[in-house]
């Protein structure tokens, strides 16, 4: 069984930084999978934020790019996102999400399993 697991998530101020971590376990049985950073606000939908797979590939929303780093540790499984220079409407929950296949795009469905999420706000 997979399992994802999110951590890192917490309360800073503007201009602040914090790194969000994301470990996968059970699917160490192929070499090609993509990890990914989405994020959902109250009232607004899921929106992919970074996306990174285990072939080297990172991309990122226009909204995030100079401001985020993502990393994929490919020998565990791990995925993390640096996130600098934050402002008030980077406030979200952040969902890690694990695809079975290199090359997921920024998009939901692309991802067959999900944490439960952490939460991070950012205040003015």
């Amino acid at each position: 069984q997979v399992h994802v697991v999110e951590s890192g998530g917490g309360s800073v101020q503007s201009g602040g930084s914090l790194r969000l971590s994301c470990a996968a376990s059970g699917y160490t049985s192929s070499r090609y999978y993509s990890m990914a950073w989405f994020r959902q606000a109250p009232g607004k939908e899921r929106e992919g934020v970074a996306t990174a797979d285990s072939l080297g590939m990172r991309r990122y929303a226009d909204s995030v790019k100079g401001r985020f780093i993502i990393s994929l540790d490919n020998a565990k499984n791990t995925l993390s996102l640096q996130m600098n220079s934050l402002k008030p409407e980077d406030t979200a929950m952040y969902y890690c999400g694990l695809g079975r296949r290199v090359g997921a795009a920024l998009w939901a469905p692309d991802y067959n399993d999900w944490g439960q999420g952490t939460q991070v706000t950012v205040s003015s």
